[in-house]
């Protein structure tokens, strides 16, 4: 095989650049396993210099069944690569991995890709190649016994990757088209109303706190009498969790009802709404 052709395979084989590959050819005397070895150290160095760049676009992507759902953030640093073939097959191989791994990151790492590479491996070659820094970001599978999960996407990029993703968990025994209907239509409301909590005593502390430390600074400026002002600011607190707890908030479909009267019309004895997750690229 003549020194161009080999430097074709390698291209083929790589997917860097002619002038990359000449010289690693060169520098391998023309072994191409040496070639390629050469090319991903280089690549390891290209990808070492990109990492300290801001990743924040991508993709979510979504993978599993009514019963096991995971999804997993892969950020790049322009929506043009979100879209690249190489960086959706890649992301899209990821997604099953992750699924499989129950969105352990360390774990996914270390999983071998269809092409005998690690995830790690794989990761490293794709940022040399495409030239962007490429990260993997959040993750979380929902699986819980005696539960159907359901998903929605918003903003899809290509199949089961888009811009914002959420995953539902229902717990009951009932399967009938009303409980599918009820958690898609759930999964769209998360999606829009974005709860951080499923009711507000689950509610993190460290975000109640926050919050109350800004309501207080806002009414030590207003010159309110203290009285009036604990009364203002309870107020704002009371709203504020029922504002951003899943089971509280205005039904986006019918907002003059809450989350919790839609479940209660249901009729539904053992109904109950087990865990929800949504992940939006940028957030």
């Amino acid at each position: 095989m003549s020194d161009i052709a080999k430097v074709k395979k390698l291209r083929e084989t790589t997917g860097a650049g002619f002038k990359d590959c000449n010289l690693a050819i060169k520098e391998s005397n023309g072994d191409l396993d040496k070639a390629i070895e050469i090319l991903r150290v280089k690549g390891i160095t290209k990808a070492s210099k990109k990492m300290s760049r801001d990743a924040k676009e991508g993709v979510i992507a979504v993978s599993g069944d009514n019963k096991k759902t995971s999804l997993i953030e892969v950020n790049c640093e322009t929506d043009f690569v979100a879209k690249n073939d190489d960086f959706v097959k890649f992301v899209k191989e990821l997604s099953d991995l992750n699924n499989k791994v129950n969105s352990n990151v360390e774990d996914l790492k270390n999983t071998k890709m269809s092409n005998g590479e690690t995830v790690d491996n794989n990761l490293v070659a794709l940022i040399a190649k495409i030239g962007e820094k490429i990260t993997i970001g959040k993750t979380k599978t929902i699986e819980n016994a005696g539960t159907v999960n359901s998903q929605y996407l918003h903003t899809v990029v290509k199949d089961n990757l888009a811009k914002l993703a959420v995953a539902v968990s229902l717990e009951t025994k009932d399967s009938s088209d009303e409980v599918k209907n009820f958690g898609k239509q759930l999964s769209m409301h998360i999606a829009a109303s974005n709860p951080i909590a499923l009711d507000q005593n689950s509610i993190d502390q460290t975000i109640i706190d926050n919050e109350q430390k800004l309501v207080t600074e806002e009414l030590k400026n207003s010159g309110k009498p203290d009285d009036i002002a604990k009364k203002i600011s309870l107020g704002k607190m009371n709203k504020f969790k029922e504002e951003n707890a899943l089971l509280t908030q205005p039904w986006v479909m019918e907002p003059k009802k809450k989350v919790q009267d839609i479940l209660k019309e249901l009729s539904i004895s053992d109904l109950k709404i087990k865990e929800f997750v949504r992940f939006k690229i940028g957030e």
